[in-house]
Protein backbone atom coordinates (compact mmCIF):
# COMPACT_ATOMS: atom_id res chain seq x y z
CA UNK A 1 0.00 0.00 0.00
CA UNK A 2 1.26 3.57 -0.96
CA UNK A 3 2.17 4.96 1.99
CA UNK A 4 0.72 8.66 0.84
CA UNK A 5 -2.74 6.73 1.72
CA UNK A 6 -1.91 4.10 4.57
CA UNK A 7 -3.58 4.84 7.97
CA UNK A 8 -0.12 4.79 9.66
CA UNK A 9 2.65 6.31 9.79
CA UNK A 10 4.32 8.21 7.34
CA UNK A 11 8.31 8.15 7.65
CA UNK A 12 9.84 10.39 9.83
CA UNK A 13 6.44 11.45 11.13
CA UNK A 14 6.11 14.25 14.35
CA UNK A 15 3.23 14.03 16.82
CA UNK A 16 1.55 17.61 16.30
CA UNK A 17 1.54 19.34 20.03
CA UNK A 18 -1.90 18.59 22.05
CA UNK A 19 -1.88 15.26 20.68
CA UNK A 20 -1.82 11.79 21.81
CA UNK A 21 -0.95 8.77 19.58
CA UNK A 22 -2.74 5.47 20.56
CA UNK A 23 -2.82 1.90 19.86
CA UNK A 24 -5.48 0.17 17.98
CA UNK A 25 -6.25 -2.79 20.16
CA UNK A 26 -10.20 -4.09 18.75
CA UNK A 27 -11.56 -3.21 15.32
CA UNK A 28 -15.34 -4.82 14.38
CA UNK A 29 -16.75 -3.91 10.98
CA UNK A 30 -20.65 -4.23 11.88
CA UNK A 31 -22.01 -3.64 7.55
CA UNK A 32 -20.35 -2.26 5.01
CA UNK A 33 -20.59 1.39 6.46
CA UNK A 34 -20.65 1.12 9.77
CA UNK A 35 -17.61 0.00 12.59
CA UNK A 36 -16.19 0.10 15.80
CA UNK A 37 -12.89 0.54 16.67
CA UNK A 38 -11.35 0.44 20.30
CA UNK A 39 -7.70 1.94 21.33
CA UNK A 40 -5.46 2.30 24.17
CA UNK A 41 -6.10 5.50 26.57
CA UNK A 42 -3.80 7.78 27.62
CA UNK A 43 -3.51 7.76 31.99
CA UNK A 44 -3.69 11.20 31.41
CA UNK A 45 -7.00 11.26 29.50
CA UNK A 46 -10.26 12.74 31.59
CA UNK A 47 -13.63 12.85 29.74
CA UNK A 48 -17.61 13.53 31.10
CA UNK A 49 -19.46 10.38 29.71
CA UNK A 50 -21.20 11.38 25.88
CA UNK A 51 -18.32 14.07 24.83
CA UNK A 52 -16.44 13.80 21.72
CA UNK A 53 -12.70 14.51 21.16
CA UNK A 54 -10.96 15.04 17.78
CA UNK A 55 -9.52 11.94 15.76
CA UNK A 56 -7.12 11.50 13.28
CA UNK A 57 -4.54 9.63 11.48
CA UNK A 58 -0.60 9.76 11.21
CA UNK A 59 -0.38 9.47 7.55
CA UNK A 60 0.02 13.10 6.64
CA UNK A 61 2.22 16.04 6.85
CA UNK A 62 -1.32 17.61 8.28
CA UNK A 63 -3.50 15.00 9.50
CA UNK A 64 -6.81 15.34 9.12
CA UNK A 65 -9.15 15.47 12.00
CA UNK A 66 -12.44 14.62 12.56
CA UNK A 67 -15.19 14.88 15.46
CA UNK A 68 -15.93 11.43 17.31
CA UNK A 69 -17.72 10.48 20.55
CA UNK A 70 -16.23 8.49 23.11
CA UNK A 71 -18.96 5.51 22.63
CA UNK A 72 -16.72 3.80 26.25
CA UNK A 73 -18.04 5.49 29.58
CA UNK A 74 -15.89 7.62 31.50
CA UNK A 75 -14.67 4.73 33.82
CA UNK A 76 -13.35 2.57 30.75
CA UNK A 77 -9.90 1.68 30.19
CA UNK A 78 -9.78 1.66 26.68
CA UNK A 79 -11.48 4.11 24.39
CA UNK A 80 -13.81 2.92 22.04
CA UNK A 81 -15.61 4.92 18.73
CA UNK A 82 -18.80 4.09 16.37
CA UNK A 83 -17.64 5.11 12.84
CA UNK A 84 -19.35 5.47 9.59
CA UNK A 85 -17.66 4.97 6.13
CA UNK A 86 -17.26 7.07 3.54
CA UNK A 87 -16.48 6.47 0.54
CA UNK A 88 -13.59 9.01 -0.40
CA UNK A 89 -13.87 10.40 2.87
CA UNK A 90 -10.35 12.53 3.92
CA UNK A 91 -10.46 10.65 7.14
CA UNK A 92 -12.96 7.41 7.05
CA UNK A 93 -11.64 6.80 3.70
CA UNK A 94 -8.40 5.60 5.45
CA UNK A 95 -9.97 4.89 9.21
CA UNK A 96 -11.86 2.13 8.18
CA UNK A 97 -8.91 0.37 7.30
CA UNK A 98 -7.33 0.44 10.15
CA UNK A 99 -6.03 -3.11 12.43
CA UNK A 100 -5.50 -3.61 15.52
CA UNK A 101 -1.61 -2.56 16.55
CA UNK A 102 -1.59 0.46 14.30
CA UNK A 103 -1.88 4.19 15.34
CA UNK A 104 -4.65 6.52 15.75
CA UNK A 105 -4.50 10.10 16.47
CA UNK A 106 -6.55 11.96 19.25
CA UNK A 107 -6.04 15.76 20.56
CA UNK A 108 -6.52 16.05 24.28
CA UNK A 109 -9.14 18.16 24.78
CA UNK A 110 -12.90 16.30 24.92
CA UNK A 111 -16.01 19.04 24.79
CA UNK A 112 -19.41 18.91 24.04
CA UNK A 113 -22.86 19.09 24.94
CA UNK A 114 -24.27 15.89 25.27
CA UNK A 115 -23.58 15.57 29.36
CA UNK A 116 -25.66 15.19 32.14
CA UNK A 117 -24.66 18.73 33.55
CA UNK A 118 -26.10 20.22 30.56
CA UNK A 119 -29.83 19.29 31.98
CA UNK A 120 -31.49 20.09 34.67
CA UNK A 121 -32.78 17.14 37.21
CA UNK A 122 -35.51 14.75 36.10
CA UNK A 123 -36.76 11.20 36.44
CA UNK A 124 -37.31 9.97 32.79
CA UNK A 125 -33.85 10.08 29.98
CA UNK A 126 -34.50 10.22 25.96
CA UNK A 127 -31.87 9.87 23.95
CA UNK A 128 -32.55 10.36 20.14
CA UNK A 129 -30.45 8.98 18.03
CA UNK A 130 -30.23 8.44 14.03
CA UNK A 131 -26.95 6.33 13.01
CA UNK A 132 -23.31 6.56 14.19
CA UNK A 133 -25.29 9.46 16.70
CA UNK A 134 -25.91 6.51 19.30
CA UNK A 135 -22.28 6.36 20.05
CA UNK A 136 -22.21 9.22 22.91
CA UNK A 137 -25.26 7.18 24.33
CA UNK A 138 -23.22 4.58 24.22
CA UNK A 139 -21.33 6.18 26.72
CA UNK A 140 -23.94 7.33 28.86
CA UNK A 141 -26.15 4.28 29.52
CA UNK A 142 -22.79 2.31 30.51
CA UNK A 143 -22.32 5.43 33.07
CA UNK A 144 -23.51 4.74 36.89
CA UNK A 145 -24.27 8.51 37.19
CA UNK A 146 -26.66 8.35 34.27
CA UNK A 147 -29.02 5.84 36.91
CA UNK A 148 -28.16 8.36 40.00
CA UNK A 149 -29.98 11.18 37.88
CA UNK A 150 -32.96 9.11 36.08
CA UNK A 151 -35.55 6.83 37.38
CA UNK A 152 -35.80 5.48 33.61
CA UNK A 153 -33.84 5.87 30.40
CA UNK A 154 -35.32 5.27 27.12
CA UNK A 155 -32.33 4.77 24.68
CA UNK A 156 -33.80 5.22 21.24
CA UNK A 157 -32.06 4.68 17.64
CA UNK A 158 -33.42 5.11 13.94
CA UNK A 159 -31.48 3.72 10.96
CA UNK A 160 -32.15 3.32 7.47
CA UNK A 161 -31.60 -0.72 7.54
CA UNK A 162 -32.27 -3.35 10.29
CA UNK A 163 -28.79 -4.46 10.31
CA UNK A 164 -27.87 -1.12 11.08
CA UNK A 165 -29.22 -1.51 14.60
CA UNK A 166 -27.06 -4.24 15.21
CA UNK A 167 -24.30 -2.02 16.96
CA UNK A 168 -27.03 -0.40 19.75
CA UNK A 169 -28.27 -4.09 20.34
CA UNK A 170 -24.56 -5.21 21.56
CA UNK A 171 -24.58 -2.01 23.65
CA UNK A 172 -27.68 -2.88 25.74
CA UNK A 173 -26.87 -6.34 25.90
CA UNK A 174 -23.03 -5.66 27.35
CA UNK A 175 -25.15 -2.88 29.58
CA UNK A 176 -27.57 -4.96 31.39
CA UNK A 177 -24.64 -7.92 31.58
CA UNK A 178 -22.32 -5.34 32.81
CA UNK A 179 -21.12 -5.85 36.93
CA UNK A 180 -21.41 -2.04 37.30
CA UNK A 181 -24.19 -1.06 35.63
CA UNK A 182 -26.26 -4.16 34.72
CA UNK A 183 -28.17 -3.92 37.95
CA UNK A 184 -29.49 -0.41 37.43
CA UNK A 185 -29.83 -0.79 33.88
CA UNK A 186 -31.73 -4.05 33.77
CA UNK A 187 -34.83 -2.23 35.26
CA UNK A 188 -34.26 1.17 33.84
CA UNK A 189 -32.83 1.12 30.47
CA UNK A 190 -35.37 0.69 27.63
CA UNK A 191 -34.33 0.46 23.55
CA UNK A 192 -36.28 1.65 21.45
CA UNK A 193 -35.33 0.88 17.60
CA UNK A 194 -37.22 2.13 13.77
CA UNK A 195 -36.11 1.59 10.39
CA UNK A 196 -36.88 4.12 7.26
CA UNK A 197 -36.07 1.68 4.61
CA UNK A 198 -37.01 -1.72 5.14
CA UNK A 199 -39.99 -4.07 6.96
CA UNK A 200 -39.33 -4.10 10.84
CA UNK A 201 -41.91 -4.07 13.41
CA UNK A 202 -41.59 0.01 14.03
CA UNK A 203 -40.73 1.56 10.26
CA UNK A 204 -41.12 5.03 10.99
CA UNK A 205 -38.79 7.87 11.70
CA UNK A 206 -38.55 8.90 15.55
CA UNK A 207 -40.09 12.45 14.68
CA UNK A 208 -43.30 10.40 13.41
CA UNK A 209 -43.50 7.84 16.37
CA UNK A 210 -43.20 11.20 18.48
CA UNK A 211 -45.86 13.49 16.97
CA UNK A 212 -47.94 10.25 16.43
CA UNK A 213 -47.70 9.07 20.28
CA UNK A 214 -46.68 5.65 19.13
CA UNK A 215 -44.01 5.75 20.75
CA UNK A 216 -45.71 6.59 24.46
CA UNK A 217 -47.99 3.35 23.17
CA UNK A 218 -45.26 1.06 22.92
CA UNK A 219 -43.24 1.93 25.93
CA UNK A 220 -46.65 2.44 27.65
CA UNK A 221 -45.07 6.07 29.33
CA UNK A 222 -47.00 9.23 29.25
CA UNK A 223 -46.50 11.92 26.35
CA UNK A 224 -43.82 13.94 27.65
CA UNK A 225 -44.19 16.39 30.26
CA UNK A 226 -41.44 19.04 30.83
CA UNK A 227 -41.78 18.93 34.47
CA UNK A 228 -40.01 15.32 34.33
CA UNK A 229 -38.51 14.66 30.92
CA UNK A 230 -35.23 15.19 29.54
CA UNK A 231 -33.65 14.95 26.13
CA UNK A 232 -30.60 14.56 24.01
CA UNK A 233 -30.62 14.70 20.27
CA UNK A 234 -27.61 12.67 18.20
CA UNK A 235 -27.62 12.91 14.53
CA UNK A 236 -27.91 14.54 11.12
CA UNK A 237 -28.44 17.78 10.76
CA UNK A 238 -32.10 17.28 9.66
CA UNK A 239 -33.02 14.65 12.46
CA UNK A 240 -31.72 17.58 15.00
CA UNK A 241 -33.50 20.27 13.75
CA UNK A 242 -36.89 18.02 13.46
CA UNK A 243 -36.33 16.53 17.15
CA UNK A 244 -36.12 20.22 18.31
CA UNK A 245 -38.46 20.75 17.14
CA UNK A 246 -40.65 18.26 18.07
CA UNK A 247 -39.08 18.70 21.41
CA UNK A 248 -40.02 22.64 21.70
CA UNK A 249 -43.50 21.86 20.92
CA UNK A 250 -43.78 19.39 24.04
CA UNK A 251 -42.46 22.71 25.92
CA UNK A 252 -38.75 21.44 26.63
CA UNK A 253 -36.16 23.87 26.80
CA UNK A 254 -32.44 23.52 24.94
CA UNK A 255 -30.03 23.58 27.29
CA UNK A 256 -26.31 24.01 27.36
CA UNK A 257 -23.12 23.53 29.59
CA UNK A 258 -23.40 26.96 31.46
CA UNK A 259 -27.15 26.89 31.22
CA UNK A 260 -28.43 23.43 31.79
CA UNK A 261 -32.40 22.83 29.90
CA UNK A 262 -34.26 20.25 29.94
CA UNK A 263 -32.95 18.74 25.99
CA UNK A 264 -29.82 19.39 24.68
CA UNK A 265 -28.31 18.48 21.13
CA UNK A 266 -24.85 18.02 19.85
CA UNK A 267 -23.91 19.91 16.39
CA UNK A 268 -20.34 18.90 15.57
CA UNK A 269 -20.52 16.05 13.73
CA UNK A 270 -22.88 17.77 10.88
CA UNK A 271 -21.13 19.56 8.11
Amino acid sequence: MDAAISPQPTPHFEIPKGVFAQTVTEVHHYTDRLFKFRITRPESFRFRSGEFVMIGLPNAEKPVFRAYSVASPAWDEELEFYSIKVPGGPLTEHLQKIQPGDTVLMRKKPTGTLVLDALLPGKRLYMFSTGTGIAPFASLVRDPETYEKFDEVILTHTCREVAELAYGEDIVRICKEDPLVGEFAGERLRHYTTVTREPFARSQRITDALTSGTIFEHLGVPKIDPAVDRGMICGSMAMLNDTKAVLEGFDLIEGANNAPGTFVVERAFVD
